[in-house]
């Protein structure tokens, strides 16, 4: 007797909540390429929704969390992946919809003062709302920097390696305190910190600040005991061409902790601009070594 054939089971959707940037709209073309079609939140002000027009999305304010999880719910999403970049807002100026209000509370108003404990709180609060909190990195493997080493064809000479190293003392005690993933240094001098105004504008604001003989570095690493499923330090060209503008001689960036989108374009982009693009674990000695000296 034969038996009826099984119908295939359906790859169930993902759902994405996003911001601006390239990023998302990669980790949504190969949710797509891997059989899941996403479901793309639109955070409002944030990212484009053209650029999410071939797939299920809506637009939203970041204070209405009700109508983004309902949404979401409705479409069986269960997988969520949060990508792309977003100002943090102040409690104040969130106007929570119903829904939202009634998860505030169980964020906490002490979630507010850090990107990586409001981060946290939020992630807590959608795994006991049902979601599974994904990594975009599950998505995009190959753009994660999966080991230290030169980039590019330009290798950082020793000034450059002793403000590196001073970048990550810098950053290792920033990051502690729940500020920034970035940084600025020249000839051992903190030109810029990265807080609430982004990469970009951190740059921007080193360029005016630079001295005169050889020029800075840009470092970009993880906080400690940051949760990697979300804002991961990302890298693209725009990156290369802000940190050339800045006066500054090369980036250094996190292996396995650092996204490089569009990465052989970023890399003919430092090598083009004459920049060092380096990979690093900030943990090894080579970058940790002598810290009482550059504190």
């Amino acid at each position: 007797m034969m038996r009826p054939k099984a119908e295939p089971m359906e790859t169930p959707p993902l759902g994405m909540i996003v911001g601006g940037g390239l990023m998302p709209q990669r980790a949504a073309a190969a949710a797509l390429a891997a059989g899941r079609r996403p479901h793309v939140v639109v955070l409002e002000g944030f990212g484009d929704p053209r650029d999410y027009a071939a797939y299920p999305h809506i637009v939203c304010r970041l204070g209405a969390a009700g109508r983004m999880l309902d949404w979401l719910r409705a479409a069986g999403c269960r997988d969520l992946v949060l990508a792309g970049q977003v100002k943090r807002p102040s409690f104040l100026s969130l106007r929570p919809d119903a829904g939202a209000a009634r998860l505030l509370p169980r964020i906490g108003m002490k979630a507010f003062g850090g990107d990586d404990s409001l981060l946290n709180a939020v992630l807590r609060v959608l795994v006991e709302e049902g979601f599974r909190p994904l990594a975009a990195q599950t998505l995009l493997a190959e753009l994660l920097v999966q080991a230290p080493g030169q980039l590019g064809l330009v290798a950082p000479d020793e000034q450059a390696a002793q403000d590196i190293r001073r970048g990550v003392f810098v950053l290792r005690r920033m990051g502690a305190a729940d500020v920034g993933q970035g940084c600025v240094v020249q000839q051992g001098l903190v030109l810029a910190v990265e807080a609430i105004e982004g990469t970009d504008a951190m740059l921007a604001r080193a360029g005016t600040l630079r001295r005169e003989g050889p020029g800075g570095v840009f470092v970009k690493i993880l906080k400690p005991g940051q949760d990697r499923r979300v804002d991961l330090p990302t890298i693209g060209p725009d990156t290369i061409r802000a940190v050339a503008e800045a006066g500054l001689r090369g980036l250094a960036i996190e292996a396995k902790g650092t996204i490089v989108i569009d990465r052989a374009e970023t890399v003919a982009a430092a090598d083009a601009a004459g920049l060092f693009l380096l990979a690093i674990d900030p943990a090894a000695a080579e970058w940790t070594q002598n810290e009482e000296s550059i504190a």
